[in-house]
């Protein structure tokens, strides 16, 4: 299915962190014509499974999305994305998120602070330690939160014929998208991010950040998963909008997302979420998302029509989409929305 679509949008997919299902998972998604898959990081480590994709593909992208950045050194991260990229072929996008301060202190038991200018330090830390392997930089990277200024022959590894790695950034409020903007090859947005939000917040302030760097627009690339309700017809749709709702409820409970709900007018709806969640009334706070804010944070269309509601969501403003299309959608009819989307202008 070629390598993106006539508009240029690349779609990718999930692999599992099961590392038994990954090398069928990820050789499927190549099949399917899928441009990438990634990993996220929560019960597993989200860079073993990339290897065992990497193996078993020879086109497919591969990421992390995301690594916890501030619970690994540059230098540990460093080797695991060179390793990858090369053993890939090239093909290894290194996707990073900082986490909440209470994960990285309580769960990681590593620093927490200023989360932006250490995210900027660390993507230069990363670029200085691959400069020095890939050019023979001398290594002196000397910043506030890390130090990398020692490196010998025995510890620096094999040429990577592929360069390095891009790297991505996730990034929901201005700060961090700004910084994507300046130093970052992509932004990792939230799933919990509507159209609108793209278009009045993280595109001016990712413009902002290549701005201020002298770069150009098309140096960043945008990634965003997009949920999706859709079927045959208004039944089916009903029933795969449930778990959706389910999902933008719990997101919405989220005092750290509050601003994506309040540039929509619906402030109130994230203190009432909030309440309930501390109480447990998980089904309950389903409810509470209408038709407005299901369709805000979600593709809703039916089968027929839904390659032309992704294009719309993402035109413009997204260049490599994450779709989530309903369990109960047969995978003949997800190939066939592929291919269509692929054929939009």
């Amino acid at each position: 299915m070629g390598d993106g679509t006539a508009s240029g949008l690349k779609i990718d997919r999930g692999v599992p962190s099961d590392l038994g299902r990954v090398p069928e998972v990820a050789a499927a998604l190549e099949r399917q014509g899928y441009d990438g898959c990634w990993t996220g990081e929560l019960s597993h480590d989200p860079f073993l499974p990339l290897l065992l994709a990497a193996e078993h593909t020879r086109r497919l992208e591969i990421g992390t999305s995301i690594a916890v950045a501030f619970a690994r050194s540059p230098m540990t991260v460093a080797n695991l994305g060179w390793d990858l990229q090369a053993y890939s072929q090239g093909r290894f996008i290194l996707g990073l998120g900082s986490q909440i301060q209470p994960h990285i202190e309580k769960r990681f038991s590593m620093p927490w602070s200023h989360p932006v200018r250490r995210m900027r330090e660390y993507i230069l830390a990363l670029l200085a330690i691959w400069d020095c392997w890939h050019d023979g930089t001398p290594l002196r990277f000397a910043g506030e939160f890390y130090t990398h200024t020692l490196m010998t022959p025995m510890f620096t590894p094999e040429t990577n014929p592929y360069g390095v790695p891009k790297v991505f950034v996730a990034a929901v409020g201005e700060a961090m998208t700004e910084m994507c903007g300046e130093v970052a090859d992509g932004l990792l947005a939230h799933a919990f991010t509507t159209r609108r939000y793209l278009d009045e917040v993280t595109i001016p302030a990712l413009e902002r950040g290549i701005k201020n760097a002298g770069r150009a627009r098309d140096d960043v690339a945008v990634s965003c998963p997009v949920f999706v309700v859709t079927g045959e017809d208004e039944s089916q749709m009903r029933v795969a909008a449930v778990p959706v709702r389910k999902q933008i409820a719990f997101y919405a409970s989220t005092p750290a997302y509050r601003k994506v709900l309040e540039l929509h007018g619906w402030g109130e709806l994230q203190t009432e979420l909030h309440r309930l969640s501390k109480a447990g009334e998980w089904d309950v706070m389903g409810t509470l998302i209408d038709d407005d804010v299901l369709e805000a944070f979600a593709v809703v269309a039916p089968v027929d029509t839904l390659a032309a509601a992704l294009h719309r969501r993402c035109a413009g403003a997204i260049d490599r989409v994450l779709p989530s299309f309903p369990a109960a959608v047969p995978q003949s009819t997800v190939t066939a929305v592929l291919q269509e989307l692929r054929s939009c202008p």
